[in-house]
Formats: C-alpha cells, structure tokens, sequence
C-alpha cells in the first residue's frame, strides 16, 4: 500500500534561522492514489509576531493565532501521522526548513529521519515543464486544477491542490485505477491495449493535394535560400 501525505506550511516570514516559526500545518492523505480524507490541519501559536507582509499572503494575524497550540503541543501527534508515509511538499526545502528547526527545539531528530520519503513537487514540475513558471497557482492554471477559492494562501487548502496538482502531472503511472463504485467496493485496474491489432487505413493525397504541398516546399526552399535539408537527402 502506497500512503502519500501532501503537506504545506504558512509562517511568519522566512527564514527560521533568524527565528521565524510555522503558523499552520495542513496534510492532505493519498493511499493507491486515492484521496482518503484523513488529513491533518493545524494552527499554531508562533511566540511572536508576523512580518506585515507575510501576514498579507496567509491573512493569519498575530490575535487569530494567540490562543492557538505550540508547535511542541502538536508534534508528537503530527509526526506520528507522518511516520512511514512518503511526503510530498512544494519546494521542500522551504517547509523542511522551518519544520527541522521545529524538531529542533525539541530535540527531536530532523524531519526526513521521522517519514518515509520526501518528493520536491517544485523539482518534478520543473523537469516535466522547463523554463516556465512552475508555482502551485501556475500548475493549477496549466493542468486546469480549479483554484478559484485560492484568494490567500491557506496550508490545508495548498496541500490540497498540490494534492490535485500531483495526480495530473503522474497520471501515466500504471498506479492509476479507478473507483469501480461505493456499492462494490472495488477497483477496476487501467489495462495496456494492443494497438497492433488495429489496421489503420493509409490515405494517399491525389494530384491537386501533391500539387499544393510542393509548392509549400518550394516556398520554404526559397525563403532558407536553398538550404531545406530534405531536397539534398532526397
């Protein structure tokens, strides 16, 4: 069984070294490539205050977070539900960061020595789509994930569509299956199709279609100055 948990932080600004903290924990749970509904969310109290602007992209203010747990209320819970599951986080480095600081003050061993596995989604999106941009709102936007409700950066809503984002982009897996029904309870796996047994019809171009396809060629021919490479193999 394959237990896949999409996570996603907000905190208070960005660099844990100069002591920022998490403000909020969301985890989305996949088993076979099925969204359970077993996920995590949690707020936390951060011990100090939010930079302005990071306040402006999570909308979580300094008062809405003061009667919220600690991190160290929470972190035996988290990473037991993390524990053994392959972890998928949009640019981890980020999140990971925050959290092994975390871990950290508690003296408890760094994030990846507590799960399965860690998969950077930024790093897949960047290989399967280079030199284009590949944040979450930008993936949604390219794989047509409906993000419509993403107004302001909220954990448990990214995990989501980084959960969405995900299947779209490993859709090719032989993983995939699909739901047979809530009645059955099974699973109908996706088969490989032999398409050798099909004879595909060839349609040869009649004269007037020969005609105007050489004369493209002669068009392209001229405006390379004679340098189509087709003419010379032929």
């Amino acid at each position: 069984m394959t237990r896949q948990i999409f996570l996603d932080t907000e905190t208070t600004g960005l660099s844990p070294e100069n002591g920022d903290r998490i403000i909020e924990i969301g985890c989305v749970e996949m088993l076979n490539r099925r969204l359970t509904g077993g996920n995590k969310h949690f707020y936390l109290n951060p011990e100090r205050r939010s930079h302005e602007d990071a306040v402006k992209i999570h909308g979580l203010t300094d008062e809405f977070l003061a009667d919220k747990p600690k991190f160290e209320v929470i972190a035996e819970e988290l990473m037991n539900y993390l524990a053994g599951a392959e972890v998928i986080i949009h640019n981890a480095a980020f999140d990971i960061g925050f959290l092994d600081a975390e871990l950290k003050r508690l003296e408890r061993p760094r994030f990846t020595e507590q799960v399965g596995g860690v998969t950077d989604s930024l790093t897949m999106a960047r290989e399967m789509f280079p030199g284009k941009s590949n944040s979450l709102d930008a993936l949604c936007r390219r794989l047509e994930v409906d993000n419509a409700s993403r107004t302001l950066h909220g954990a448990l809503l990214d995990a989501g569509l980084l959960a969405e984002v995900y299947i779209r982009m490993t859709r090719g897996q032989n993983a995939l299956v699909i739901d047979a029904g809530a009645s059955s309870g099974g699973t109908i796996a996706i088969a490989d199709i032999d398409l050798g047994q099909f004879a595909l019809p060839v349609v040869e171009p009649n004269e007037t279609e020969l005609q105007a396809h050489e004369a493209v060629l002669a068009e392209l021919d001229k405006a390379s100055g004679g340098k189509t490479l087709w003419r010379t193999m032929a």
